[in-house]
């Protein structure tokens, strides 16, 4: 009864938040991000572990570490009227639909081939071209796409099997060299796949675009024959895969080999793709960075050339932020676009399934096969026909194009959009003026408020979920047996409490209304994907893992909305910056799109590519499947 009064009159006092203007000169103070937290990595951050799972020294810690990060007083210390949204769902009407141009719909409930051959004829006729040499004028190096595959079997100049043997070889000679991609792969399993694409391929046969093209899978959705660790050495052992994830399930109906599963930060807990269990995962671009997280070794291995396209998971960036690390395309749809059945229930409100390819049109293909919910999934979403992009004409000089691009608006929080390192604002300032100047495309000054909130709120939701859903699995098999970098976040998770957890849901139907004010204003938000380009990998980390919360708040400064909100969000390579080190490091640009509005991004995120495509450098570590093998 005293904590009940004495919560009234702590209600009584706070300040009650208004909502907030979200025009271009609203009072919303921007919060500029100030973590406070050690950064530790080695013995110290495994004392520090140990410290905060001690009753005494964490009773104390922990409650600090939540006041000085402004959680307490965000969630405790301020009274927000709004009711809580536990679930980022929207309505629709066929208004939201007439809103995407040059678009083709998608009935309900069309098989997995069929949707992907509507993607293909969205796509411009296909060109052969040598990943090496100039093709149209264009500079730039692209990635293999999986019309390369395709073309490549259907003209019998290599089959599936010869690309699975490739595959095979290149996975060995990654892991020599520190890669580190994969946590497993059947290689086994891969050669039976690849025998039956193959033998489709001579009679002619092929079930899709798809069949025998090798994709990857993150290894925290299921994959037979595979366990699904999630970056673990225990969650396999504990949990037991029955059948493939709905995602899996419809790759595999197009005849896509699924050839093993990636590597990733452990339970998702980071930022880094530093795995203690099962090592590092490098960026292509520079093996002495990291590939980002969590869903890194999905990214780099389509960097390096491994696969077109490999499936990721997206909770707090997870496939963006490694996409924009390791120059690839991520790309999230709108929460309840995809089924996430199969997929580790490490975060069921914020997490989504996500594509990494190399390429928009790859991603195009990959949504068209995946996206559609189960019909069990109608109880938590209901999402509306799905659109997909008329690609056939992205070239700048197309009228189709010009009206397009004419006729959208892009919003632009400008204070948060500055909000990155100097490399990084001036090239997504450079790419945004390119875009303006070629198609008169119109930018939106607005104000997103209390995103620093959002950023808090996201915080404590994702931590809620994946503290309850580990639940006494990770008590009794994980505890000892994880990262001292997870175990120092698992403490914070589970010290969240029911009335922050409340705090945080009223914050995103705040949040929520936001946005939607400034949807009816644009079309797009439009930001840097990452705050930073990729760190350094330092060594004390690689065994341990390491806690460092100020680089992580940066990489994740622009990722929240996406999953927090459930937007379909999506990041593209655009320019390659070489800065005072000559380190030429990706950066990408990241557009966030109205609910259910996937073919819009798809189709921004094309212009963007082309128009950018002369920048694009080849990675450092790169292997070509499609090369004829050795006799």
């Amino acid at each position: 009864m005293v904590e009940t009064l004495e919560g009234v009159k702590l209600a009584a006092r706070a300040p009650r938040m208004e909502m907030m203007s979200t025009d271009e000169d609203s009072k919303a103070e921007y919060l500029y991000v100030d973590v406070k937290a050690p950064v530790l990595a080695g013995f110290p951050l495994k004392c520090f572990a140990w410290l905060l799972e001690t009753g005494l020294a964490g009773s104390f810690l922990l409650p600090k570490l939540k006041k000085d990060n402004l959680i307490t007083k965000t969630f405790l210390e301020l009274r927000y009227e709004e009711p809580p949204m536990y679930i980022p769902q929207y309505a629709h009407d066929d208004s939201d639909h007439i809103q995407e141009q040059m678009v083709r719909r998608l009935e309900p409930h069309t098989m997995p081939a069929v949707s992907v051959e509507c993607g293909v004829n969205c796509l411009p006729p296909y060109v052969a071209r040598n990943i090496n040499k100039p093709v149209g004028g264009v500079k730039g190096f692209g990635h293999r796409t999986i019309r390369d595959y395709a073309h490549a079997y259907s003209s019998g100049r290599i089959t599936p099997t010869q690309v699975a043997e490739q595959f095979i070889s290149a996975i060995e000679d990654s892991r020599k060299a520190g890669m580190n991609l994969f946590i497993a792969m059947d290689s086994g399993d891969v050669l039976s796949q690849a025998a039956a694409a193959t033998e489709r391929y001579k009679q002619g046969k092929p079930l899709s675009v798809l069949d025998g093209v090798p994709i990857a899978v993150k290894d925290e959705i299921d994959c037979l024959p595979y366990r699904t660790t999630g970056g673990t050495t225990w969650l396999g052992k504990v949990r037991e895969v029955k059948e493939d994830a709905e995602a899996v399930k419809r790759l595999r109906s197009c005849g896509a080999v699924m050839v093993g599963k990636t590597n990733m930060h452990e339970l998702g807990m980071g930022t880094t793709g530093i795995n203690p269990h099962y090592g590092a995962t490098r960026n292509p671009h520079n093996i002495l960075r990291v590939s980002g997280g969590s869903s890194g070794g999905s990214s780099a291995a389509v960097a390096a050339g491994i696969c077109p396209a490999a499936l990721g998971v997206d909770g707090g960036g997870s496939v963006r932020m490694p996409a924009g690390l390791c120059g690839v395309v991520g790309f999230k749809p709108t929460f309840g676009r995809t089924s996430n059945a199969g997929v580790l229930p490490l975060n069921w409100t914020v997490g989504m399934l996500g594509t990494l390819t190399g390429s928009v049109e790859d991603a195009l293909i990959m949504y068209a096969a995946m996206h559609g919910p189960r019909p069990d999934d109608d109880i938590v979403s209901f999402p509306p026909p799905a659109n997909l992009p008329l690609l056939k004409d992205p070239d700048e000089a197309s009228t189709n194009t010009a009206k397009v691009m004419g006729d959208l608006k892009f919003a632009k929080f400008s204070k948060w959009f500055d909000d990155c390192d100097e490399p990084v604002r001036n090239a997504c300032h450079r790419a945004l003026q390119l875009v303006q100047t070629t198609f008169n495309t119109k930018v939106v000054e607005v104000t997103i408020p209390e995103i620093e909130e959002m950023r808090l709120a996201h915080f404590v939701t994702i931590g809620s979920e994946c503290c309850t859903s580990l639940g006494v699995d990770y008590r009794e098999s994980g505890l000892k047996a994880s990262g001292a970098d997870v175990r120092v976040t698992s403490s914070i998770y589970g010290s969240f409490n029911n009335r922050e957890f409340i705090g945080a849901q009223r914050m995103r139907f705040r949040q929520m209304h936001y946005h939607n004010e400034i949807f009816k204003k644009a079309n797009i938000i439009i930001s840097p994907t990452t705050g930073a380009t990729a760190p350094l990998i330092r060594r004390a980390a690689e065994k341990c893992g390491e806690l460092d919360y100020v680089v992580g708040a940066k990489l994740m400064r622009y990722q929240i909305a996406g999953n927090f909100l459930g937007l379909p969000a999506l990041s593209v390579p655009f320019e390659f910056q070489v800065g005072h080190d000559a380190d030429g490091l990706p950066i990408g640009m990241q557009l966030i799109g109205r609910p259910w509005s996937e073919a819009t991004l798809l189709q921004v995120a094309a212009v963007i590519e082309r128009l950018c495509s002369p920048f694009q450098r080849r990675p450092e570590v790169l292997y070509d499947l499609l090369s004829t093998p050795n006799k």
